[in-house]
This record gives C-alpha cells, sequence and structure tokens, in this order.
C-alpha cells in the first residue's frame, strides 16, 4: 500500500516554506512568506498557533529554545514563540542585496548548526541571477557568500555527516541540482556537480535528508515528492494532492513523517489544495535538525 500524503489543518499559505521539526516539544513550525506568519502544529494534540511578523520570512532554523529568520533585509533572531504573545524579530546581520526587490529564500542549519541561506529576486519573470548563498557569523554576526549567480536557490540540505551540501535552482530555466564537497570545519562549499540534471515533472523547490542519506526533493508544478540515493538515482515518488509543492521535512516522535508544505498561486482553481499542509508516512527516517547555539 502506498504511502498517502494527507491533508493538516485547513490553513491556505500563500507560499508555505522551510518547515522544521522540534524534537523538544514534539512541534513543526514554517513559514507562510508572503502572508508574514509562522505557524506551528502539535501532532500529538492536533492544535495549531500562529505569529504575526513585520516582514517576510523566507526561511527559519532553530536557535536555542528561539529561531533564526531570513527575512527581507537581512537575518534575524526570536525568542521562543509563546501562546498568546507576538514575536518580535531583531536584526542580527544586514544583507547588502545584488538587486532591488530581493530578499533571503530557502535556508537552513548545516549539521554543524551554522545557518545557511539563499536569497532571490521576488519577481521570477526577471530571471535575474542576483541570488546568493550566505553563511551567517554568530560570532562576527556577518555573512559571508558561499555561491553566487544564483536565481532562485532552493533544495538546500545537507548528508547525515554534514560532508556534502545540496543546493538547487528552481528557476524554470535552470531547474536543476548541485552537489558540493562541504568542509565542516570552515562551513565552505567546494568542487560543485551536478547531481539531478532534472526532474521527471516539475522543478526542483525545497529538500530534505533521510538517515540513509537518501536526498528527497519537492517537484514544484507537479505534485510530487522524489527520494534520490545518495549516488543521484530515482528512488521513489510520491504523489500530493497540491500542484505547487514546496518544501518537505522529517519529524514526529519516531522521525518518520513527512511534512510538506505547498504554495498557493493567483490563479488557484476553488477548492484546489494549493496552499495546504500536508503529512506522509513513506518508511523511512530522517534526522534532526541541529540548532544553532549563536
Amino acid at each position: 500500500m502506498p504511502a498517502i500524503a494527507e491533508r493538516v489543518g485547513d490553513m491556505l499559505c500563500g507560499v508555505g516554506e522551510s518547515p522544521v521539526w522540534r524534537a523538544s516539544d514534539q512541534t513543526y513550525t514554517w513559514t507562510d512568506i508572503p502572508n508574514k506568519t509562522l505557524w506551528r502544529w502539535s501532532p500529538a494534540s492536533g492544535e495549531f498557533a500562529q505569529w504575526a511578523l513585520p516582514r517576510m520570512a523566507g526561511c527559519i532554523a532553530m536557535r536555542g529554545a528561539g529561531w533564526l529568520l531570513g527575512m527581507e533585509d537581512g537575518v534575524y533572531e526570536c525568542d521562543a514563540l509563546l501562546p498568546d504573545a507576538p514575536c518580535h524579530p531583531r536584526l542580527l546581520a544586514p544583507v547588502a542585496h545584488a538587486a532591488p526587490g530581493m530578499r533571503f529564500n530557502d535556508g537552513r542549519n548545516d549539521r554543524q548548526g551554522r545557518f545557511v541561506a539563499g536569497t532571490m529576486v521576488m519577481d521570477m519573470g526577471r530571471a535575474l541571477a542576483a541570488g546568493r548563498l550566505y553563511r551567517y557569523s554568530a560570532s562576527a554576526r556577518d555573512l559571508t557568500v558561499l555561491v553566487d549567480d544564483l536565481i532562485v536557490p532552493n533544495g538546500l540540505a545537507f548528508s547525515p555527516d554534514g560532508k556534502t551540501m545540496y543546493l538547487s535552482d528552481s528557476h524554470p530555466s535552470r531547474a536543476l541540482v548541485w552537489a558540493f564537497d562541504y568542509d565542516v570545519d570552515s562551513g565552505t562549499p567546494h568542487n560543485r556537480r551536478p547531481f539531478i540534471a532534472a526532474l521527471p515533472a516539475g522543478r526542483p523547490d525545497g529538500a530534505a535528508v533521510d538517515a540513509d542519506g537518501c536526498y528527497w526533493i519537492c517537484g514544484n508544478d507537479a505534485g510530487r515528492v522524489y527520494r534520490y540515493t545518495p549516488d543521484g538515482r530515482l528512488d521513489q515518488t510520491y504523489t500530493v494532492p497540491a500542484r505547487k509543492v514546496a518544501m518537505c521535512a522529517f519529524g514526529g516522535a519516531g522521525m518518520d513523517t513527512l511534512f510538506i508544505t505547498s504554495i498557493r498561486p493567483a490563479d488557484a482553481a476553488p477548492g484546489a489544495l494549493d496552499g495546504a499542509v500536508f503529512a506522509l508516512r513513506p518508511g523511512a527516517r530522517g534526522l534532526e535538525e541541529t540548532a544553532s547555539a549563536g
């Protein structure tokens, strides 16, 4: 019997992104980018909570009991999210964008807890390769460029040992995934090479890596999530009842539930589930995210 993606809750996100499982409180947290909202779901209780943000957050990552946020103009921090309490992000490191109209997009902590995130021009129709992948330094509170010449950086993930970094460019003119060797001591990628030249259908969006080192990538525009082995072989395909799947993350008590966010385009048909969030149990287990200490 194939794993079935089941809808979670009734929200419809404009751009649901960056789901993160926090094992300490057994919750998923994610961002709805254009609606400037953080969401949290507790599978055990079934409860949802949300927090308004002052600006768009393209990605989030754990920082102690709180969070790091890649927002429109830089990397921010916020304290632990408490019910009925507002979220007040504080700027840690501003970003010098290469062009107007940019924001942070996909990002996460590496296996050592360093925050890595990419930027993009929000108007994808411009196809402007002004995006960059940055590493945030907690000690210096600044940003270092790791990769440039990106249109829509996405699909960022790290192998279980942290020595391979995956990165996609989800713009239709590129739509491919690279692998890099990753220096775990310095947090520097090198030796970029093609990993997935093209998905069977759709464009590569957000991603996760499981405990076996396999790479899970959302096929945006295709309603699919694909699992690739570390040598780049397509291993499994799962269908999601939303065309524009955005990002996936493992979690749950056994780290065996794949949580999937999606995007609701302006032309979504009435009743379409684009923008909903889903969960499925594909028979694989994920890895807990590393929290940043600084």
